[in-house]
This record gives structure tokens, sequence and C-alpha cells, in this order.
């Protein structure tokens, strides 16, 4: 190989990097619900957080699920105190403040179709 194709090689730069479109960054000290693929939910304080969606909870509490049915979660909660949640596992990151439960519209349907 030449020297030129070595130059052209090392001044070829990769596929431009991909910005993330999380936002984070506005949440930092704020009060945060996460939701992880297992159904486990969470809230606590954001501390901190990486690129892989790792992210660092003070003064976390785990909302525990119904004994009945483990669908369910409960408002019942456990203190967990500093946690470190692995990206892998996080599905939903949401800030606690202005988040309210609206009803489900499919709900409706179901039941018309039941009577």
């Amino acid at each position: 190989m030449s020297s030129n194709a070595n130059t052209n090689l090392a001044n070829k730069k990769g596929p431009p990097k991909k910005e993330s479109i999380l936002e984070l960054a506005k949440l930092m000290d704020a009060t945060v619900r996460v939701k992880c693929l297992g159904g486990r939910e969470l809230q606590g304080t954001l501390r901190g957080y990486d690129e892989l969606v790792n992210v660092v909870l003070d003064d976390c509490e785990e909302f525990l699920r119904h004994s009945d049915d483990q669908e369910k979660v409960t408002e019942k909660t456990r203190k967990l105190g500093l946690v470190v949640v692995r990206g892998t596992q996080v599905s939903l990151v949401s800030p606690q403040d202005g988040v309210e439960e609206i009803a489900n519209p499919f709900l409706a349907e179901d039941e018309e179709d039941e009577e």
C-alpha cells in the first residue's frame, strides 16, 4: 500500500456521531420515574447518567407490585437509597412533576364488546 493510500485512510472519518435524543440534562436533580424492562418502577432524584442511559438515582424508592397480580404496581414503596440502574434495563425515564394517569381509551371498547 502506498503512503498516499494510508493518508487517505487516516483522513477519512467514520459516520457522523448521532446526537442523543434524550435530554436527561434537563432532569438533573429533579425527581424522575424510571420504568424497567422487568416491570419494576423506581422513583428518585436523578443524580447522573451516561450515553448508555445508565442512571444514578438518589433517595430512590421502588413501587411494589400487587400480591395477587404481579403485573399491577401499587402505590406502596420500599426505600432503596442510592441506586445505579443499568441502561439495558431502562425502558422509560419521565419527570415526576406534571405526570398524570389518563384513562385507557381502548378499555372502553373491550367492555362494550363484552356486553
